[in-house]
């Protein structure tokens, strides 16, 4: 992956929908040559898809928390199954380090947050966990 086309990424993470055209004039090169490194970096796997956000996406949650979880023994699937059942739970990740899960969670408040994060202590296998809001989104992928 040359310059190029880290530029050509980063323009798509501005603005996935940006025309041919306008993706050509910012990065000063042909249509041509940006189909052609668009093409090349999906077949590659480099880049493995478009999203949509909605408005409403990205405004539903005005208290979100990452909590960090550690888990007993082997548990883990089972508790990722049962985290990804929540419709509270927006994203789960698998880590290493201190803490086994890290899971981001959406509410409309806080004391709904609260509620979901006693849901979330409760499940058979938590050992401990520890909980940040969210404050402000200074770049986000989505």
């Amino acid at each position: 992956m040359d310059e190029i086309d880290c530029q050509l990424i980063s323009a798509l993470r501005h603005d996935a929908r940006a025309s041919l055209s306008e993706l050509a004039l910012a990065l000063g090169v042909s249509r041509t040559t940006v189909r052609a490194r668009i093409d090349r970096l999906r077949r590659s796997g480099d880049i493995v898809g478009f999203s949509v956000v909605l408005k409403g996406d990205a405004v539903r949650d005005p208290v979100r928390g990452l909590m960090m979880l550690g888990i007993e023994g082997r548990g883990t699937d089972r508790i990722l199954r049962q985290l990804n059942g929540l419709s509270a739970v927006r994203e789960t990740h698998t880590t290493n380090g201190r803490w086994d899960v890290i899971v981001e969670i959406g509410a409309a408040t806080l004391e709904e947050f609260d509620t979901i994060l006693a849901q979330i202590r409760r499940f058979d296998g938590i050992a401990n966990s520890e909980t940040s809001l969210l404050l402000s989104t200074r770049k986000s992928a989505r």
